[in-house]
């Protein structure tokens, strides 16, 4: 009798703002399909960089996931996507080709020196909560809903649909 891994949803920021960032997204998501099944993707949106102002705008995308990975192997994952896409850890908020970063993990909080979950500054950023409450519209935490959250982001001005006359950027698929 085979008995069935259990899974957990789990949601993950996509952010690019190094070269040819379109790619960069959707080879991370590629790559991000191999720990597990996307079963939802945002749309894409631009915005200004955050802490490192000397650095270019970003691309930013979350998508929602069923992984059987436990938090740490998760992360451990994420950071072999980052290493094969060649992001550099140079300047803290800087320039990157690829940023993955667990929003949420099921119902689970962490919290220890190498992850946080809930991401612990995902409530103050509309690049980080307008694509997580595309895919997640209902979610709230302490009875604030996400969409309430990110009306009262400051750096929500910054923020803009990028390509809204498209559904996505080339190469990645919704589904």
């Amino acid at each position: 009798m085979e008995t069935e891994t259990e899974t957990e949803k789990v949601y993950i920021a996509l952010g690019s703002n190094m070269g040819d960032r379109e790619s960069y997204l959707a080879q991370g998501l590629a790559r991000l399909r191999r720990l597990g099944a996307v079963s939802g993707i945002s749309r894409v949106y631009q915005s200004e960089p955050v802490g490192y102002a000397d650095q270019g705008r970003f691309l930013n995308m979350a998508c929602s996931m069923e992984v059987s990975l436990n938090p740490f192997e998760l992360l451990e994952g994420l950071r072999e996507i980052e290493d094969a896409l060649a992001r550099k850890r140079l300047i803290r908020w800087g320039p990157r080709t690829i940023d993955l970063d667990i929003l949420l993990y099921g119902e689970r909080a962490v919290t220890t020196p190498s992850l946080t979950i809930p991401h612990e500054r995902m409530f103050q950023r509309a690049f980080v909560l307008a694509p997580l409450q595309e895919i997640y519209p209902y979610a709230e935490i302490g009875g604030v809903t996400f969409k309430d959250l990110l009306e009262a982001c400051a750096d929500k001005d910054g923020l803009s649909l990028y390509r809204p006359d498209r559904d996505t950027v080339s190469g990645l698929n919704r589904r």
